[in-house]
């Protein structure tokens, strides 16, 4: 234990480490869309990169793979033609949804006054 403040006094060094390494996947910004994405069911790959504005198909690909490997989400491939996979939430990924489309909420209800302290921000620096 730690005898700082703050959330990490409660952590040792392994659990720290753990706990960045998990922050650093679901607090990434494409994480967190396609987690919210999901909260609705499976969904195929071509609805999710379409479903989620300015995602590359590799990192689409890249971000579901490492959702895949810590358990948040799912893949089904069809034996199909032409081919179908989908994607869903198991129920730790749901466990995290109402956190996940919180912190979107809370993006999208204070988008005008963050842009606007950038602005002050970069006009004041640029001086």
């Amino acid at each position: 234990m730690r005898d700082v403040p703050g959330p990490c006094a409660h952590w040792n060094d392994e659990d720290a480490d753990f706990i960045r390494e998990v922050l650093d996947l679901v607090g990434d910004k494409w994480s967190v869309l396609i987690i919210g994405t999901l909260a609705d069911g499976p969904i195929r790959y071509s609805d999710l990169g379409t479903a989620i504005p300015g995602i590359s198909q590799r990192m689409l690909t890249l971000t579901l793979k490492h959702l895949q490997r810590t358990g948040l989400v799912t893949r089904t491939s069809y034996p199909e033609v032409p081919p179908r996979v989908e994607y869903a939430l198991t129920e730790l990924g749901a466990s995290l949804l109402s956190t996940v489309l919180a912190l979107a909420a809370w993006s999208a209800d204070h988008h005008a006054e963050i842009r606007r302290h950038q602005t002050a921000y970069d006009n004041v620096s640029s001086a």
